[in-house]
């Protein structure tokens, strides 16, 4: 390619806060809290290189509405240690550049897991109707109905997830006071703005479609009225050049909101006050942002980012789309900034494997080369499999195989940089080999937060041990249990 196809990349863009712009992690403890030594290692490795806006994972804002452990949580207004901790991030995740650190913010709602979300067992999570994650309701349609795989199945999915409970108007209140909060804290720690996490099934897409908000009153599914809150809440609270992003997707909405979504999308960007809105794909029933194949998850993305930048452009105040989501070549950044489907574009997990990739694009001189900046492993489920074909049809079951090997892989970074004590330059080559089951169990068995605190001394080698020999008894409690159940 030309060279000025190579700026076109590199090119500096203001957003409408007058900001230039020159990913989940599972690090912190188990049942969440504030950023620890390895966030700090895992960040500063991207803080090395040429990134233009680095975004953290899940900041929840509720304790007891984890994602899936390890959360990073807001501190409460009294916890100045966990504050302190958020300011050391963001000033590694600046770096000596110029690159700007935005806070994600996010409740899981009624995806938030029984005791793994932070509550006690069997305490429902809150959400916008009283409706499980997977049930069948009129909304659905028989082609996204979960099929049903019998008793034990049922029986998995009641452990996993409860039916929420249907929130009051002060639950509402409550949730806006936190998510101003988040917002505070980020420009009292040194974050240059936060993005709402409004996709993925989480609660604030939950409000947003009918396959989850029943509400017959001022929050229903129709109407944006707890996000708006939320958002000009912020913008009040916030200095004027603080940068304010939403992430959302069109696969919350259920296929007979086709329209909606677009209708949607239009009012978010018309109220002028998000800076970007960054579109992505999934959620926990059809988590396209983990597993789905690359080619029709580019499609659905052009399709919709195409429509989403012939919207804003009429709008006196428009936010800058920024695309995620399968873009791991130099032939693809290309692509999407040519045809004009995005101002910004965002890279995951291939900045898990290789960091370096603002520096691999410079050195590009073949700017058409589909070359990936590193290939997706190709994970079988192998032993798991009997286990996985135990477990309800919720598709987040399969996708956490390949999301626990990205999770190594952030670790691995981590373990790297500490062991060089330096910047790392050439990554060594990923370890391709980790199967279904492995990833599984090393995501897991992995303590060393908790060990920072509580047990300095004791050697990881035993507490792996341990881990490993617990998880491999419930792994093969779950194998045998048909068995026991048949005989």
């Amino acid at each position: 390619m030309a060279c000025n196809d190579k700026q076109g990349v590199f090119e500096p863009i203001t957003l409408p806060c007058g900001r230039t712009v020159a990913l989940y992690e599972h690090l912190a403890h188990l049942f969440g809290g504030p950023p620890n030594r390895h966030h700090l290692s895992l960040y500063s490795q991207w803080a090395a290189f040429e990134w233009g806006m680095v975004i953290t994972g899940n900041v929840n804002i509720s304790p007891h509405h984890l994602t899936l452990a390890r959360d990073l949580v807001l501190p409460s207004q009294h916890d100045a240690a966990g504050a302190e901790a958020f300011r050391a991030l963001a000033k590694v995740m600046r770096g000596n550049g110029n690159r700007l650190a935005i806070m994600q913010l996010n409740h899981a709602g009624r995806q938030s897991p029984n005791v793994l979300g932070g509550r006690t067992p069997f305490a429902p999570p809150l959400g916008p109707s009283s409706i499980r994650v997977g049930s069948e309701h009129p909304a659905t349609t028989d082609s996204q109905r979960m099929p049903t795989k019998g008793m034990l199945a049922s029986l998995i999915n009641w452990l996993m997830f409860q039916f929420p409970r249907e929130m009051s108007l002060d639950d509402i209140d409550k949730v806006v006071d936190e998510f101003v909060r988040g917002a505070k804290l980020a420009v009292d720690t040194g974050f240059d703005g936060v993005e709402l996490h409004a996709a993925h099934g989480y609660l604030l897409a939950q409000f947003m479609s009918s396959k989850s908000n029943q509400r017959t009153d001022n929050y229903s599914a129709q109407g944006l009225k707890l996000l708006h809150r939320i958002a000009d809440g912020i913008r009040m609270s916030v200095p004027s050049d603080f940068v304010l992003g939403i992430k959302i997707n069109s696969a919350d909405y259920s296929s007979n909101e086709t329209t909606l979504v677009f209708e949607h999308f239009r009012t978010i960007a018309s109220w002028g006050l998000f800076d970007f809105i960054e579109i992505s794909g999934g959620d926990y029933e059809n988590p396209d942002f983990i597993t789905s194949r690359l080619s029709s998850r580019q499609a659905t993305f052009a399709t919709f980012s195409q429509s989403a930048m012939q919207i804003v452009e009429g709008l006196p105040k428009p936010p800058l789309i920024l695309l995620t989501g399968g873009l791991n070549s130099p032939n693809l950044l290309h692509s999407v900034l040519s045809s004009h489907h995005a101002h910004l574009l965002g890279i995951g997990r291939s900045a898990v494997l290789r960091p370096d990739i603002p520096e691999i694009l410079r050195a590009c001189s073949d700017w058409q080369s589909n070359e990936l900046f590193a290939r997706d492993p190709d994970l079988q489920a192998g032993t798991l499999r009997r286990v996985f074909d135990l477990l309800p049809p919720i598709k987040l079951i399969g996708a956490g195989v390949k999301m626990a090997w990205y999770t190594i892989g952030m670790r691995r970074l981590v373990g790297l940089l500490q062991e060089s004590k330096c910047r790392l330059r050439g990554f060594p080559p990923v370890d391709y080999s980790a199967g279904a089951l492995r990833s599984v169990i090393v995501m897991w068995a992995w303590f060393q937060p908790e060990l920072d605190v509580i047990a300095p001394n004791i050697h990881r080698f035993w507490l792996r041990v341990i881990a490993m020999i617990a998880i491999g008894i419930m792994l093969a409690a779950a194998v045998s249990l048909p068995s026991f159940l048949t005989s």
